[in-house]
């Protein structure tokens, strides 16, 4: 029983195309599907930075393809998906929406530029990505597992992150709206909503004094770290998450059920 339960969240034989996959939680998320059996599409804008995490992919015996991706750029996204399929062999099985992007600054300073830019590639992009991932999928006329990466934000709110909240929430809406039109085609779509991550990005202010007064306010009183993050993906992206669709997972030490 025990290897029939072990063997539910393997992804063997099947593709996985992680996006924003050149640092933090999409070099992890690749890692993580490659161990487990998934032959890995790579992507971020520019291609030349995943070289080192093919290469990782590689030395772990797995099978890792790096594509140079726009999330912002319709174009870049169509010609992505053909670049996959001519390359790899076919659609992915597997789509894990994880390029994002934030500008930190008070409501009244956020510019037009701002608010595109993040939005843009937040909603707009992890949208356009996972329509064209389930174009493809319905013509292959085989199902899939969509992963939005969303956050903690899109469902509370902080200062000076406007628009960055605003597009998580939205994500959280459009994953819910997906998988509500996607599940007659076999095709699940589900949203991880990260707390704070520890990364190489965010260790500094994370172990700061402004730092600690966030983590004070965490239930467990602890930063999230990469590997929190394995089990949900796994469970979404696999058959252990078989009848899970338009589900959205907050993994943040229960930072959202916090008091007021």
């Amino acid at each position: 029983m025990a290897d029939r339960i072990e063997s539910m969240f393997r992804v063997d034989g099947r593709r996985a195309l992680v996006t924003g996959a050149s640092s933090g939680l999409g070099r992890r998320f690749a890692r993580t599907l490659a161990l487990a059996g998934a032959e890995l599409i790579v992507v971020a804008r520019r291609a030349d930075k995943l070289g080192g995490l093919v290469e990782e992919i590689a030395g772990l015996g797995g099978k890792c393809l790096a594509v140079s991706l726009d999330v912002t750029s319709a174009a870049s996204v169509r010609a992505c998906f053909d670049e996959i399929e001519r390359s790899a062999g076919g659609a992915a099985d597997i789509v894990v929406n994880n390029a994002g992007v934030t500008v930190t600054k008070p409501l009244l300073q956020h510019t037009e530029e701002d608010w595109d830019s993040v939005v843009g590639t937040n909603l707009k992009g992890g949208w356009m990505v996972a329509q064209e991932a389930a174009r493809r999928l319905v013509a292959a006329k085989k199902g899939g597992s969509i992963v939005n990466i969303a956050s903690i934000l899109g469902e509370r709110v902080a200062g000076g992150v406007a628009p960055y909240a605003v597009s998580k929430a939205g994500l959280v809406q459009a994953t819910k709206a997906m998988a509500l039109e996607l599940s007659r085609y076999d095709i699940r779509v589900n949203a991880i909503l990260p707390g704070y991550v520890v990364t190489d990005l965010n260790r500094d202010f994370l172990e700061s004094e402004a730092g600690e007064k966030l983590r004070s306010r965490i239930p467990t009183r602890r930063f999230g770290q990469l590997e929190n993050l394995d089990g949900p993906l796994l469970l979404l992206a696999s058959d252990a998450g078989r009848h899970m669709t338009g589900s959205v997972l907050a993994v943040d030490g229960g930072h959202l059920v916090s008091s007021l």
